[in-house]
């Protein structure tokens, strides 16, 4: 009888670290945005609106090209931890605007933009 109260019991406290590490795993969204992964910045194609499918996606911070984009385009940043992304005029991150803040986007007219960052907190 003893033995399967110990068994029992220690099946209990197995069970409960168990809810309690997924409780913990689970804290962070994890939530895509418009179809844009958590931790990225994504581009939509021109004049769609609302943004539903991105046609660029990008994870890695620091200066990325953009190539034919020209017209209006949503712009979210669903990065975390206070992330930010820029549009800039210059090919290689330079002549950027005012960053984009996590969690949120532009409708922005590509023409003039030539690269887009990916900022560190």
């Amino acid at each position: 009888m003893r033995k399967t109260i110990r068994g029992a019991a220690a099946l209990a406290t197995a069970a409960a670290a168990l809810v309690a590490l997924a409780g913990t795993a689970d804290a962070r969204p994890t939530d895509d945005w418009a179809g844009c992964p958590y931790g990225a910045v994504c581009i939509y194609p021109q004049n769609q609106d609302p943004a539903v499918a991105p046609s660029q996606i990008f994870y890695s911070y620091g200066a990325h090209k953009l190539f034919d984009q020209y017209g209006n385009h949503w712009v979210l940043n669903n990065q975390y931890g206070g992330a930010t992304a820029s549009l800039c005029t210059g090919s290689n991150g330079t002549g950027c605007g005012a960053p984009i803040a996590q969690q949120t986007g532009v409708y922005a007219d590509l023409g003039p933009i030539n690269s887009i960052t990916l900022n560190r907190p």
